[in-house]
């Protein structure tokens, strides 16, 4: 119960603050914020900012409680790096199947870090692949679930 009181507080204030700095920003003229620098750096930085910092804050605690979970769960880790392993796999398939061909724009030039043998192609390609391989198994999953309630 005192938890609750705890983040019920956290949450407010985090609230408040939030709701302060966007309404300082909206209560100033729009034309402006556009127009000079140093409003901008006043009343739009720190809302930015504090969403920034919130995010970060956001993303640590997200990762940090599914990590606390697995660790408590010894069985839903395994299946977590049983998971991981199989798409590692995935992802090694795909680097192969891709090329690192030179790659052209619509002039004909060869487009910045497109060299032949580039890494960026190759990784690029990588990722075209991985979507398409990915893609294949959820369309299969997909027909299958289908056709599973279909015959039910």
């Amino acid at each position: 119960m005192k938890s609750n009181k705890i983040l019920n507080i956290l949450i407010a204030a985090i609230a408040l603050i939030g709701g302060v700095l966007f309404i300082r920003v909206l209560m100033e003229d729009s034309v402006a914020i556009e127009e000079s620098v140093d409003l901008q750096n006043s009343l739009v930085s720190p809302l930015i900012s504090f969403s920034f910092w919130l995010f970060i804050a956001a993303v640590i605690v997200t990762i940090g409680l599914a990590f606390w979970s697995l660790i408590r769960n010894p069985e839903n880790l395994k299946k977590t790096l049983a998971g991981l392993a199989v798409l590692s796999v995935l992802l090694l398939v795909a680097y192969f199947l891709s090329d690192s061909d030179v790659v052209y724009d619509a002039a004909g030039k060869i487009q910045p870090g497109g060299e032949e043998g580039s890494s960026i192609n190759r990784w690029v390609g990588a990722g075209i692949w991985y979507s398409i391989i990915l893609g294949g198994f959820a369309s299969i999953f997909f027909v299958w679930d289908l056709i599973k309630g279909l015959i039910k």
